[in-house]
């Protein structure tokens, strides 16, 4: 079958615009997509900021009020006495100061979270003192004598405190203080015997114990524990040097006599109680929500 010229015409324009619809609908369906996912992302949803924690805010407590008990292991450094007219200061052959215990109170102020300052007044109870000398006596040319005495002493200190920080709800802590301490020695009561023969003794006598103040220096480390937002209690050792210094006087052609200083070394454990009202949590106000 013959098809004339314009029926090809025809037929030509009629695919040359199915053609083009095709083409101009795919255009469109890709520039809607498009759209659609430019639209998604220039739109994100709010993005909240989380709510931060309440913050306990760590301020200065103030003044304070603490007490301390202790157990004290005393270590005398040694005692020498006169001989009498013509004849050297000698030491003991032996000298030995007992343990004892202690008790105390103080006023502080907590300067800052890291430093605090107080003053204490320090009670030392009884302590033993025995000692002996070797020598003549009235009996015989080879003697040995028993010194028997006791000791106690009031100590008021100075002292600052280096709280290194604060970790859950203990506080470790270093410090150093001075002062002096009032050493009150007992009468030195003396008894010497033969010593091949401990029965043959001279009669006893005594001599009167010194009782003075002497510059006395300590080193302190420990632990405050938090009990409540008021009270802590606290652990901890102190060693303090006494310095030397008088003991007993003169009696029956001896003496006087004097100690050679005193170490103590304490292991306390007492509580502080901080005036003000209590530390109050802060929470912080929340961040406003952002949008992108």
């Amino acid at each position: 079958m013959y098809w004339g010229p314009g029926y090809r015409q025809t037929i030509n324009k009629t695919y040359w615009s199915e053609a083009m619809k095709t083409i101009l609908i795919g255009v469109v369906a890709a520039m809607l997509s498009s759209a659609a996912t430019f639209a998604a992302d220039l739109y994100e949803p709010p993005i909240e900021q989380p709510i931060a924690e309440p913050v306990q805010i760590t301020e200065a407590s103030g003044w304070y009020l603490r007490g301390d008990v202790g157990y004290a292991f005393t270590n005398l450094r040694g005692a020498h006495f006169y001989q009498g007219p013509g004849r050297d200061v000698r030491d003991f052959d032996s000298a030995d100061l007992d343990d004892s215990w202690t008790a105390g109170v103080g006023v502080g102020y907590q300067i800052n979270n890291y430093l605090r300052t107080d003053v204490t007044l320090d009670y030392l109870g009884n302590a033993d003192f025995k000692g002996s000398t070797t020598g003549g006596c009235g009996v015989a040319l080879d003697c040995t004598s028993r010194d028997i005495s006791k000791m106690a002493a009031w100590s008021l200190m100075a002292n600052a405190y280096v709280d290194i920080g604060t970790y859950g709800s203990f506080t470790p802590y270093v410090g150093a203080g001075i002062g002096g301490t009032q050493v009150r020695w007992d009468k030195l009561r003396n008894t010497s015997c033969e010593t091949a023969d401990p029965s043959n003794c001279d009669p006893s006598f005594e001599h009167e114990g010194s009782r003075k103040w002497r510059f006395t220096y300590g080193l302190m480390a420990g632990t405050a524990i938090d009990l409540t937002c008021n009270l802590k209690a606290d652990v901890g050792y102190r060693f303090r040097h006494i310095l030397d210094g008088d003991m007993f006087g003169y009696n029956a052609n001896s003496g006087p006599g004097s100690d050679k200083g005193i170490y103590v070394h304490e292991a306390r454990a007492g509580l502080r109680y901080s005036f003000g009202g209590c530390q109050e949590a802060y929470i912080p106000p929340a961040e406003p929500i952002v949008y992108k």
